[in-house]
């Protein structure tokens, strides 16, 4: 088994994200680039997302595809974020990326882990 079916059903980007994605990439011009989803320690559960464009490739990432949008994660990171759901939100109230992560549930009182 490899590291790509340990996660088939890891991070999933919805057609609003993706579609928020690639018009920032449009924007850069450029087409080289994936989106990095990474897990990194801090906030009150320990650990804490990071989003970004990144044009490497490290041994052990996983890729997947969305609309035409490549979404990279780490080895490291893959197992906290199997089933997590990457949405763009557009809203008076708030507007971003938001992860729902059903690894994150009830790992922290405050409500800010896995921001």
């Amino acid at each position: 088994m490899t590291v790509q079916d340990q996660v088939t059903d890891g991070v999933v980007l919805t057609d609003g994200a993706a579609s928020k994605v690639k018009a920032l990439l449009d924007q850069e011009g450029r087409d080289d680039l994936a989106l990095r989803i990474a897990v990194q320690p801090g906030g009150c559960s320990g650990l804490r997302y990071q989003l970004f464009f990144d044009e490497r490739s490290l041994d052990g990432d996983v890729v997947k595809g969305f609309s035409g949008v490549n979404v990279v994660v780490d080895r490291m990171s893959a197992p906290y974020l199997g089933g997590a759901t990457i949405d763009f939100v557009d809203s008076i109230e708030k507007q971003g990326f938001t992860i729902d992560n059903p690894n994150a549930g009830g790992s922290c009182a405050c409500g800010d882990s896995f921001h």
